[in-house]
């Protein structure tokens, strides 16, 4: 699968994130917010065409158990993303972007 999401990528003029940058992006996730290891976090880059949009954006998606899923915004790439954009993104609110 990830062969043909790479292959994809390439074909829309578009890198993946490295592996590397999504891990770094959950570590900074669970330190910035003191999540507890049952809590399941997915990080997505995502390219939205809307001139509205900030280009790239990282969605943070926090999942804990027995909770609704929480999703953080931050318009920049993952490789971009420190600390303080996951603190910011958590306090503009649920669904809320900062960057």
């Amino acid at each position: 699968m990830a062969g043909f999401l790479d292959a994809l990528s390439r074909r829309l003029g578009r890198d993946r994130p490295d592996r590397a940058e999504i891990a770094r992006v959950k570590e900074l996730t669970r330190a910035a917010l003191a999540l507890p290891d049952d809590v399941a976090l997915s990080v997505n880059e995502i390219v939205c065409a809307d001139p509205a949009c900030p280009g790239t954006e990282t969605v943070i998606l926090i999942m804990a158990p027995g909770a609704r899923t929480r999703a953080l915004k931050v318009a920049k790439p993952a490789a971009e993303i420190v600390a303080t954009d996951v603190a910011a993104a958590a306090a503009a609110g649920a669904d809320g972007e900062a960057g």
